[in-house]
């Protein structure tokens, strides 16, 4: 029978907190690897051994290891009781700064980026509710029908990712931006029922930002535009864009102004025939009453 510390132990083994590494990430690999050895390094310093080390932060040894050696990427906990159990006062938790955007995927971190620099953001989703809309609860749902299916690990780290991106409404000075959904994504089922009224709920609350304009496109709208796939707009402040549309030009990232005017004239149409803004919140807040 297992005492409650070697049980907690043998938790913390197996639940490994922690992240891979990306080996084509190149810089998220040094900033790991440079991470890992300053948290050997103070350990070493004050005459820690690893195992106890394991020991007294509550993760398995093994863990310990692929962290230092920069395996792993360490969870923000981890480094908050690495610093505690060291004494490093502070040092170790500041590092917390150097892997928040490591932890994300390469090809999200690169996304998340693009759009920390935008002025004006665009978007046309009618497939799913978009990324910067959605709350964990629904983001956990769709990746959890994902396939192939994703490690818990890699869910986990998936929807971090999604989230971060979301620190986008805290900038100051804001971006401006817009959100053109289909009906149809608010309408479909995912996840319970509390699910769905804290993502309509969510709808509301961001809906309502000065910066942000939603608008839904009904299901009995005519033709548009957009019937081919989603558009992104992202535009910047020296005057320059980045555009994708699944359904035009291969889905491949725009740069050119010439072909990212076609792709505003379409998402301006699209904008123009969707329900305007009042009467977009107005059906989000139908469907949480009927939810």
């Amino acid at each position: 029978m297992l005492v409650d510390g070697e049980a907690a132990r043998l938790k913390g083994e197996a639940d490994e907190p922690g992240w891979e590494v990306d080996p084509d990430d190149e810089w998220g690999v040094a900033v790991v690897a440079t991470v890992g050895r300053q948290l050997r390094l103070r350990r070493e310093a004050v005459g820690m051994r690893a195992t106890e080390f394991a020991a007294a932060v509550g993760y398995g040894e093994d863990l310990v290891y692929k962290i230092e050696g920069g395996k792993r990427i360490p969870r923000p906990e981890y480094l908050d009781k690495a610093d505690e159990v060291l004494g490093a006062g502070g040092l170790l938790s500041a590092m917390k700064v150097d892997v928040e955007r490591v932890q994300y995927p390469k090809k999200v971190r690169a996304l998340a980026q693009l759009e920390a620099k935008a002025v004006e953001i665009g978007v046309y989703e009618c497939n799913n509710i978009h990324g910067l809309l959605q709350t964990p609860e629904h983001a956990r749902a769709l990746f959890d029908v994902w396939q192939p299916p994703y490690s818990q690990t890699e869910l986990e780290r998936v929807l971090a990712a999604r989230m971060g991106r979301q620190a986008i409404y805290e900038r100051d000075p804001s971006p401006s931006i817009s959100f053109v959904q289909e009906e149809g994504t608010l309408r479909r089922r995912i996840g319970d029922t509390m699910a769905r009224r804290r993502q309509y709920e969510r709808l509301l609350e961001v809906g309502q930002m000065r910066n942000v304009t939603f608008q839904v496109m009904p299901l009995d709208s005519g033709p548009h535009p957009g019937l081919s796939g989603r558009i992104e707009l992202l535009k910047f402040e020296d005057g320059t864009g980045v555009g994708r549309s699944d359904g035009a030009f291969n889905g491949r990232r725009l740069t050119d102004p010439k072909q990212l005017r076609i792709l505003e004239l379409r998402y301006g149409t699209i904008r123009a025939q969707a329900l305007p803004p009042r009467e977009s919140l107005a059906l989000v807040e139908q469907l949480l009453g009927e939810t």
